[in-house]
């Protein structure tokens, strides 16, 4: 893909920034020709809800569920698509109840989980048998490994992350824990996902790409959006590659940070980060009333 570019900053609550490739225009200017068959898919950490230290802390940001209340009912669907166990993220996004939100879908687990606004169903597989044995061996692993002091390890029902974000030397701990994580996971069935300070042990096939392009074809979409910000949203991005020449038009767009630099060299977009994000779905909402 072409670079690029963020925005000219223009605080007007309307604005619409311009995409820096001409695929981004492209898919912008069909989302906004026929919003009613066009899908906004967001991440939820790092672009809905600021990275904090402590992910159980993590909350969307302030104006994110306004935004997407009146963005929502113009479009055919809002699909939160994350890593997370559903639940979690709809108490940490304050999406259950929320008058306006009938169409939104969080899919929970990179897709293995979907959370319905409209009827508040939640519905889960049974996890992979590899995930508990991976959480019984780990905490000797990080003991063993010299890398333990400050990093912990983050419960997510379907999977189990391991975060090196307080560590003295967040990078070294991650560096350092790769290559065993990776052979854990690997002799119990399982990968390992890398992320920003994070990495996640999980079942294969589960990823963010798949979950989009199931929820593009069951709705029939004819346009994208998708905002993330990290690793794991690279799959969504090649996703989106992929119904670009299946003409389906869309819209890639990076919540900007320094530590992805192969997500933002990819987007179509970069804002400025949560809230560049809430700002993006509010012109959005203001272009199509």
């Amino acid at each position: 893909m072409g670079s690029h570019q963020e925005s000219t900053r223009d605080d007007s609550p309307d604005h619409l920034p311009t995409p820096a490739t001409e695929a981004g225009r492209e898919g912008l200017d069909a989302l906004l020709a026929d919003p009613g068959r066009a899908v906004i898919a967001l991440d939820f950490d790092g672009t809905l809800a600021p990275i904090v230290a402590d992910p159980d802390r993590a909350r969307a940001h302030p104006d994110a569920v306004p935004a997407l209340a009146a963005l929502a009912p113009k479009v055919a669907a809002v699909a939160v698509i994350t890593g997370r166990p559903a639940e979690v993220a709809v108490h940490h996004g304050g999406f259950a109840g929320v008058p306006g939100l009938d169409h939104l879908v969080v899919l929970g687990h990179y897709g293995a989980e979907r959370w319905d606004a409209a009827t508040g169903t939640l519905t889960a597989p049974d996890p992979h048998p590899g995930v508990a044995a991976v959480r019984a061996e780990l905490p000797g692993l990080l003991e063993r490994s010299g890398a333990g002091e400050g990093t912990w390890i983050e419960e997510k029902g379907h999977a189990v992350a391991v975060h090196t974000r307080r560590a003295p030397d967040p990078r070294a701990a991650f560096d350092a824990l790769r290559a065993p994580l990776t052979d854990l996971a690997s002799r119990n069935g399982l990968i390992v996902e890398p992320g920003r300070m994070v990495l996640e042990l999980r079942p294969p096939g589960m990823d963010k790409g798949a979950a989009l392009r199931e929820y593009v074809r069951e709705l029939d979409a004819a346009s994208v959006l998708y905002a993330g910000d990290d690793l794991g949203d690279l799959p969504a991005f090649d996703a989106v590659d992929t119904l670009r020449t299946r003409n389906t038009p869309g819209l890639l767009v990076c919540s900007g940070s320094d530590e992805v630099p192969d997500l933002s060299k990819r987007a179509d977009l970069v804002v400025d980060g949560p809230e560049g994000v809430v700002g993006l779905l509010r012109a959005l909402a203001a272009h199509l009333a």
